[in-house]
């Protein structure tokens, strides 16, 4: 058994018949992204981010985002010591490995924002001091369907920044089952152990990345990319980031299954759950209720994937 299906056996502990997913939370970190979970409230998103961070040995950081929650409770603050007659940094909860942004479209756009930085950049700025976030870093964040009590829609830029969207959804009646008679002794997320530790994660990311992809794969993604763009369903197409995001993702699908290159289904695989959240539809789409995932599946059969 390689790193990865050990990393996903140790986590599988936690969180019952959720196999795909955890395949994908993993392949997201592989590829030096971050997830967004969307989802309702109570199955299993905190256990899922906790189980991970453990499994991979990484200091784990969380807030509860509510409309209250202040920009400097993430990145940080500077207070005066009088002793020393300087201000000394306060490190915010943003300051570990893996950050949970648990319902970040709870908190006020300000707040949100105040992640921005951190996802993009892996540092945080207060009062014009820059500090480095420790790595690797990654950001789990969660939020609410929308239209939820006390929710809002998370700004574009925002949106972006996140590799992937993905969904838990309700277990299956055997799963939950399995769920309620292991938690009849224990927390099973006690029995979580590290399988690998920072440095070998971050030796993954390394071979992840190192991964080859030949030219005519890098114009498959480029066409699949300004296909978002001139759809006409789509008002606003997908960004650069995300042919970056597409690429790195196809990478780590490709080191996953023990592959040191590319191949189309790779790119195929992670297309849509890479690009569908940052899109923006037409009014027309919205009134036929269109889902943005069908128009990427219609573009995947369009689009021509070259022949290798």
């Amino acid at each position: 058994m390689n790193q990865t299906a050990r990393i996903i056996a140790e986590v599988k502990k936690a969180v019952n018949g959720k196999d795909r997913v955890l395949v994908w939370v993993l392949t997201v970190l592989l590829a030096g992204g971050h997830v967004l979970l969307e989802d309702i409230p109570g199955v299993g998103k905190t256990t899922l981010a906790l189980a991970f961070s453990r499994a991979l040995g990484l200091s784990y950081g969380r807030v509860q985002f509510t409309p209250d929650v202040l920009p400097s409770d993430i990145t940080g603050y500077s207070v005066f010591e009088k002793e020393s007659g300087q201000m000394r940094y306060q490190p915010g909860a943003v300051m570990c490995n893996m950050f949970l942004a648990d319902e970040l479209n709870r908190a006020t756009s300000r707040t949100q924002s105040a992640l921005l930085e951190a996802m993009e950049e892996g540092q945080v700025t207060v009062d014009g001091i820059s500090h480095v976030i420790p790595q690797p870093f990654f950001v789990i964040a969660t939020q609410n369907p929308t239209g939820a009590a006390g929710t809002q829609l998370l700004p574009d830029s925002q949106m972006d920044r996140f590799t992937a969207r993905l969904s838990l959804g309700y277990p299956a009646r055997e799963d939950e089952r399995e769920m309620v008679l292991a938690r009849q002794k224990e927390n099973p997320l006690q029995s979580v152990k590290e399988i690998v530790t920072k440095q070998t994660l971050v030796q993954m990311q390394q071979d992840a990345s190192a991964v080859y992809i030949k030219t005519e794969l890098v114009d498959y993604i480029v066409a699949l990319i300004a296909a978002t763009r001139t759809h006409p369903m789509i008002l606003r197409g997908a960004s650069p980031r995300a042919t970056l995001s597409v690429t790195s993702m196809a990478k780590a699908v490709a080191y996953v299954q023990g592959r040191d290159y590319v191949v189309p289904k790779d790119i195929q695989a992670v297309y849509v759950q890479t690009v569908a959240h940052r899109l923006l539809l037409a009014p027309e789409a919205d009134a036929k209720q269109v889902l943005a995932e069908s128009i990427l599946e219609q573009i995947l059969q369009n689009v021509p994937a070259p022949r290798l």
